[in-house]
């Protein structure tokens, strides 16, 4: 029990306690007389006996308390004067610890220990980002596009598609991304593509998407709940919000970001891209030799998908997507769920060139 006690004490951080259990090992000691017995006793080390007991004899109770770790000389320390110059720039001109160390030609990490030993809280502190949320629940939706979950799949996955249908799409430069809208209620897609990922392309396929709704009378405010990607805008808050305000706000809809590590939120859209491998690109990649074949083949899956592919995922008891649309109160024909798949790249630079303007212009052109 008295080991226990003991082992338990050296944690205490008072120093008055220190000394009370140092004082014990020296009493230990004066009854035993040795400092293996006293070791054995309380476990711990003779060196530790040693130690203290020494202490005690040279300096008596003084000697139990704890000493300086510093040490006695610092040859490499930085001079006086040079950190007094360092703290003027600091603190008399602003300047941060990267320009501080250009103009004295130091280390930037000196320059760093400088400011943070003499400063200490007072050193100025980075703001802390805002995050782009709140995120939402598919399930918890009941109206129709109000939230819609979107990602990107890159194709190329040689562990998926397996190497000959790998190779195929390497050798005849079929598009490599694929952009899925997916409406998070009934499971209803809208499919686009391209070869490169970038914000623009991104942005091109909202543009799109949005005014096919609107075209089709769907007026509800849509939320584009997206991950992390560059394509998307990457991570920045403040430029997620200037891009929130100039493409998404003016079709109608809000950018949302899933939250980081928390895939549940985008269960649907991701799962979907598992259904893409097994059902469309496993069985019918090697089918395209160039661009329009693919797509051709695309419109097909994504004709399928939505009108005639039963679901049986949470609230779908089978039905096919679009079934599950007119069963929500929207009584849209099939050639709604015939979004037109287009390669992005192309589109994309004549949308951004133009402003984003007379968007369903190229869908005219692009569906033919």
């Amino acid at each position: 029990m008295l080991a226990l006690t003991l082992t338990e004490a050296y944690k205490i951080t008072h120093p008055e306690g220190k000394v009370t259990l140092r004082l014990k090992i020296v009493d230990t000691y004066k009854e035993c007389g040795s400092l293996r017995e006293t070791a054995r006793r309380l476990s711990i080390s003779r060196n530790t006996v040693r130690k203290w007991v020494r202490r005690y004899l040279q300096e008596g109770e003084a000697g139990l308390v704890d000493r300086s770790r510093r040490p006695h000389t610092s040859p490499r320390r930085t001079p006086k004067e040079v950190e007094e110059e360092v703290l003027s720039l600091s603190q008399e001109r602003g300047w941060g610890r990267r320009r501080i160390a250009h103009a004295l030609r130091l280390p930037e990490g000196t320059v760093r220990h400088i400011l943070r030993r003499h400063l200490g809280e007072g050193r100025r502190k980075r703001k802390k980002r805002k995050t782009f949320y709140p995120a939402r629940w598919a399930w918890e939706e009941e109206e129709p596009f109000r939230l819609a979950q979107v990602d990107t799949k890159d194709i190329l996955d040689k562990g998926t598609l397996g190497t000959k249908r790998w190779d195929h799409l390497r050798k005849h430069r079929l598009p490599r991304y694929q952009w899925t809208f997916l409406e998070g209620r009934t499971r209803l897609r809208f499919l686009a593509y391209s070869h490169r990922l970038s914000v623009v392309n991104g942005l091109c396929f909202v543009a799109l998407v949005m005014s096919w709704l609107r075209a089709w009378g769907i007026e509800v405010e849509v939320d584009w709940q997206e991950d992390w990607g560059s394509e998307f805008g990457g991570e920045n808050p403040e430029h997620l919000a200037k891009l929130d305000e100039k493409y998404y706000r003016p079709f109608g809809a809000r950018l949302r970001r899933a939250p980081k590590g928390r895939k549940g939120y985008q269960g649907r859209v991701e799962r979907s891209h598992r259904t893409d491998d097994e059902e469309f690109y496993i069985p019918c990649l090697k089918r395209a030799k160039n661009d329009e074949e693919f797509l051709r083949l695309a419109r097909r899956w994504q004709y399928y998908y939505n009108v005639e592919r039963p679901h049986f995922g949470a609230g779908m008891e089978g039905k096919t997507p679009m079934e599950k649309l007119r069963e929500l109160g929207l009584d849209l024909p099939d050639e709604f769920a015939c979004f037109p798949v287009i390669l992005l790249d192309k589109v994309a630079v004549i949308w951004a060139s133009k402003g984003g303007h007379d968007v369903l212009a190229y869908y005219t052109t692009a569906g033919e």
